[in-house]
Formats: C-alpha cells, sequence, structure tokens
C-alpha cells in the first residue's frame, strides 16, 4: 500500500466524479421516480393486498437508494472541507432536495399506519412479506404520535430553517475554528482535533493548556453557540407537544424499540457504579504521581508514555486484531485501504472527531478519522472499522432492513475496540506496555458507559429546563458541571474551563439522546465478550449473524441467538462487573512493579 499523502485522503470518485453530470441526472431521476411513486400509490396503500404491498415496499427501496445517494456524497465533501464553498452549496442543496422529496413520501408510511390491525396481521402474515415484518411494526409504533400529511409537510419543510439550519450552522462554526499555542517552544496553529489529542501529552501542563485554549475559544462564542443549543432543545419540546409526548426521551426509546423501563435502568445502574470511575481515577493519580488528577490527567499516559504510532502502524495493528479473530474481518476490513475509503489526517475545515458512514446495501461506507498518533487514535479507527464491518455484513439485507437500530449500532464498533486491546495485551512481554493498555482500555470503557450517562442526564436536563423558559449559556454551563461533578466527585478536580465543556459535543446538536447508545452497547459488547470468552469459535457466527441481520429485528430479538436478554434486570450490572475485573487486573499490575 502507498503511503503518500493522496492515500490519506477518501476516494469518492466511485460515487460521483466530480461534476460528472450522473449527479444531476440522478436528482432528475429521484424527482421523476418520487413523482410517479406518489400517482402509483397515494390514497391506495391501505388497500393493497399482501402481493401489491411487497411491489410498493421494494419499488419504494429501490427509490430511496436512489434519492439518497447524491446527499451521502455531498456529506461527504462537505464533512472533509467545510470551508470550500462549492462543497456547501452541494450539501444544502442536495439536503433541500432530500427535505422535498421527502415530503412528497410521507404519505407511504402514513397510510400504512392507517390500515386496519386485523387487515395488517392478516397481510403480514404472507410470507412474501416476512422479510418486511419488522420495518411495517416499526412504522405503525408511531401512529399515536403523527400528524396529518400537509402538517407532516409542514413540519418537515420548516426544518430546513429550524432545526436543521442550526445544526448546519453548529458544523460549520465548529470547523470554522483556529487555535493558537506554544509547543516545544514554537507557536503554530492546531486544528480543535489536535489540541484534543494533546490530552494524551506526557506533560500536565501541556494537556492542561491545549484543553483550557480548546474550550476558551468555544466560550468566545458562546452566544452563538447558546442560541444554537436553545434552538434546538426549543424546537424539540415544541415537536414533543405537538406530537403527545410525555418526556424528552420518548421518541428517541419508541425509535430505539427499546422501553422506557430498560434505558431508566440502565443509567441507574450507571450512576450506582460511578464508584468505579472514581476508584480507577485515584489509581490513576497514584501512577502518575499526582495527589490528584485534574479532567486533564484523566487520558495522560500511564506506563509506556511516549509511544507514537504512524497511520501504516496502526493500520497493521488493527488489521491483525480482526484478523486473529475472523479472517473474513480482516479482509473487509482492508478493503476500506485499498479502495481509499478513508479520510485519515486533520486539517482545517474538516469536521472533528470520526465517524463511518454507512451508505447502503449497495454502496460501500466510508470512515473519517482526525488521526494524531496516540494510542486513543489506534482504537479509534479499529472502532471505525468496526462500523464498516457492520455496514458491509448488513448489505445482505435489503435498504429497509440495512441500518441497525440505534442501540446497537455501536455493537460492531465497541467489540473491535476490544479485540485490539486483547490483541495488543496478548503480544506484549512489558509490564508497563501492559498497563498502558489496560487504562487504555478501561478509560475507554468509562468514556463510553460513565460518560455517555453524564452527557444524556445533562441532555435531559438541557430538555426539561428549556421547556420552562430560555436557558442562558451561564445555566448550560452550570448543568453541565453538576452532572460530570457526580461523576468525579472528590476524585478529579475540573478545570474551570471546563464550564463549556458541552458547547462542543456535537451529539446534542445531531441526534437527539443518541449518548445512552454508547452506554447500551458498552455493556452489550461486554457481554458478549464475554460469551466469546467462554465459547471460542463457536461463538462466532451466532455474532456474524447478529451484524448481518442489520435493521431487520428489533435490539432485543437481534441479541436473543447469543443469550442475552435485556429485560433482565441484572444485565447491565453484569458489564459493570467485567470493568471491576478489569480495574482489578491493572492493580495486580501495578502492585508488581
Amino acid at each position: 500500500m502507498t503511503t503518500d499523502i493522496t492515500a490519506m485522503l477518501w476516494d469518492t470518485d466511485p460515487l460521483y466524479h466530480a461534476h460528472a453530470p450522473e449527479l444531476e441526472a440522478d436528482l432528475a431521476s429521484g424527482a421523476a421516480e418520487t413523482k410517479a411513486f406518489r400517482v402509483a400509490y397515494l390514497g391506495k396503500v391501505a388497500s393493497l393486498d399482501a402481493a401489491g404491498l411487497l411491489e410498493a415496499l421494494r419499488r419504494y427501496e429501490a427509490l430511496t437508494e436512489l434519492l439518497v445517494k447524491p446527499q451521502l456524497y455531498a456529506h461527504l465533501l462537505f464533512a472533509a472541507d467545510a470551508g470550500n464553498d462549492e462543497h456547501k452549496k452541494l450539501s444544502q442543496r442536495t439536503a433541500e432536495f432530500g427535505n422535498l422529496m421527502g415530503r412528497e413520501l410521507l404519505f407511504f408510511d402514513l397510510e400504512i399506519m392507517e390500515i386496519p390491525d386485523g387487515g395488517f396481521a392478516e397481510i403480514v402474515a404472507d410470507g412474501g412479506l416476512a422479510g418486511y415484518r419488522h420495518y411495517l411494526e416499526s412504522v405503525r409504533k408511531f401512529k399515536p404520535h403523527t400528524l396529518t400529511e400537509r402538517e407532516e409537510q409542514l413540519l418537515k419543510l420548516k426544518n430546513l430553517t429550524g432545526a436543521e439550519a442550526f445544526t448546519r450552522l453548529f458544523d460549520e462554526l465548529s470547523a470554522s475554528f483556529r487555535y493558537r499555542m506554544e509547543l516545544d517552544g514554537e507557536e503554530r496553529e492546531f486544528t480543535g482535533e489536535e489540541l484534543l489529542g494533546l490530552l494524551h501529552h506526557p506533560d500536565a501542563t501541556v494537556r492542561e493548556r491545549a484543553f483550557a485554549i480548546f474550550l476558551r475559544r468555544h466560550e468566545e462564542e458562546g452566544i452563538a453557540l447558546g442560541a444554537i443549543f436553545n434552538t434546538v432543545a426549543l424546537d424539540h419540546g415544541q415537536e414533543l407537544e405537538l406530537r403527545s409526548y410525555r418526556h424528552p426521551m420518548e421518541p428517541t426509546n419508541l425509535g430505539n424499540e427499546i422501553p422506557e423501563e430498560v434505558v431508566n435502568r440502565l443509567m441507574d445502574v450507571s450512576e450506582a457504579n460511578y464508584g468505579l470511575a472514581r476508584d480507577y481515577f485515584r489509581l490513576k493519580a497514584r501512577l502518575l504521581g499526582l495527589p490528584k488528577l485534574k479532567n486533564t490527567d484523566v487520558y495522560a499516559p500511564a506506563g509506556e508514555t511516549d509511544r507514537h504510532y504512524t497511520f501504516e502502524e496502526a493500520r497493521d495493528l488493527v488489521l491483525e486484531a480482526y484478523g486473529a479473530f475472523q479472517p473474513r474481518f480482516r479482509d473487509i476490513c482492508a478493503a476500506f485501504f485499498a479502495e481509499r475509503r478513508i479520510d485519515v489526517l486533520p486539517r482545517p475545515g474538516k469536521g472533528g472527531g470520526a465517524f463511518c458512514m454507512g451508505m447502503t446495501p449497495s454502496l460501500s461506507p466510508y470512515v473519517l478519522l482526525n488521526f494524531t498518533g496516540n494510542l486513543r487514535d489506534v482504537a479509534t479507527l479499529a472502532h471505525e472499522l468496526g462500523h464498516g464491518l457492520h455496514f458491509v455484513l448488513a448489505q445482505k439485507q435489503t435498504m429497509l432492513n440495512y441500518h441497525a437500530p440505534l442501540p446497537l449500532a455501536e455493537t460492531a464498533s465497541v467489540f473491535g475496540e476490544m479485540l485490539l486491546t486483547r490483541f495488543l495485551l496478548e503480544r506484549e512481554s512489558d509490564p508497563q506496555v501492559k498497563i498502558a493498555l489496560l487504562c487504555a482500555k478501561i478509560e475507554d470503557i468509562i468514556a463510553t458507559t460513565f460518560r455517555q450517562n453524564v452527557l444524556t442526564r445533562f441532555e435531559e436536563r438541557m430538555h426539561k429546563e428549556r421547556k420552562e423558559g430560555l436557558l442562558t449559556s451561564s445555566r448550560l454551563c452550570d448543568l453541565w458541571w453538576e452532572e460530570n461533578g457526580k461523576l468525579y466527585g472528590d476524585a478529579v478536580e475540573m478545570i474551570e474551563p471546563y464550564r463549556w465543556g458541552w458547547s462542543y459535543i456535537s451529539h446534542f446538536i445531531h441526534a437527539r439522546f443518541y449518548c445512552y447508545s454508547y452506554t447500551f452497547a458498552e455493556l452489550l459488547v461486554l457481554s458478549l465478550y464475554r460469551k466469546y470468552l467462554e465459547d471460542g469459535e463457536t461463538f462466532i457466527p451466532t455474532y456474524v449473524g447478529i451484524l448481518e441481520s442489520g435493521g431487520s429485528l428489533s435490539p432485543a430479538d437481534t441479541v436473543k441467538p447469543a443469550g442475552i436478554d435485556l429485560a433482565d434486570p441484572h444485565f447491565w450490572q453484569k458489564g459493570y462487573d467485567f470493568l471491576a475485573e478489569l480495574i482489578e487486573e491493572l492493580k495486580g499490575l501495578v502492585a508488581k512493579q
């Protein structure tokens, strides 16, 4: 594989060549097909027999794939360079196109909801519709909260100048931020991802200064960021009222097919185990020779303190880890590099964080990284390739069943990180390296369980308080400080600029209550991984089946073959028991020093 800079950029030409007429043709064809579909089925769906409904669903799937391709392509261009005017225009144009087509197609789901219960039961009993039963039932769950077609169209139309517009503003504003900091005797410009990467720097003063500069830059835009968060929360609150939902998380829980009591239990059990995190933080302070951690020290390197990974090293380690579990997994992941479907390095204008974009059953997924070379970045590569693996395996499903339900969306990514950690631990003999690896894994579990629980509690309070009136930026800072304080307790001192830590969390803007899915997935994966350790290779077909199912089943039915019962009141505690075992394993290594 080549290692020049071109190999570090993703290649979107397999979707469309730049300025190719195919994109314009797809937009025109999508509009024409949408009109034809509406003419063919408007007012007729509820009266279709099983064969007719099957034909309509297949036609709807093909249309959905046609419509989404230009939008996904434009999003990739915008994510890679939000400062490019052409990318901005294309992203906005395809978003408006998607919104318009979506308004024209709203009737289809609405009419599925109107099929009488008796008639629906008879229709879905037909064998030809077996593959669509879960999708149809998922649509019908929202009937009590759905408005008329005209009202739904108006809400979707207003989204362009409402929540979606503020989401776009947040993305462009965040991507425009520039930061200057002195490092190693030289002052230079950093991206936000590079500054956050310095939280892994061995020098405590560098870590604190980098995070403070990052947060202060967000504070400088406090008026804009406060307005964005308030508007998104207000928009959500108004929609809750229009649709007769009882509380802010209800639409997410309904869409996730996770009962409210299960989500509450997940969060309650997480909070009951905050002491595990504080136990680890105190141990980490001893490892670093500090009387007490600051929150800028949580990800400081312990054990081996100066290891830097090239991207080629990270690639090879991750591929080996996946290959040791299942050779086919290695081949699937290797294709991302060979086909240049990964955008690697941070740069001005590029979106922050990392993501894997699942496309459609016929289009290959893409990965965006902001790789800076620390161990956490290697784990992030394993994480995002886990998503990619999930999307590829789910391509045996059709479009309406392609995307896994949100609570399972992080399953393969978190499992991939666990595979990487154990692979690295097994090949290392140096106790200092083992300590560093265990610390990194424990910190990752804390970040994807306890921290995500903190984020969810903050988001919940934000939405509830916004219902009572405008939330000042100062109040948002207070809510953030209070919820983080419940996790850190007296084990970690938060630096003052961290009051603004809420302002850069994109999940609060992009998706309501996404964050508890990380907690869900992490604890689920710890159970799956423990089962793998118990069953060995006989577990692998069960795991592959979970990933291949995509969104064709509910979360509970998807994981049932692995012997997991999400309704078990003790299920979530088992994941935290596994975390406790890892902390004890770390204590054993530390004691031998």
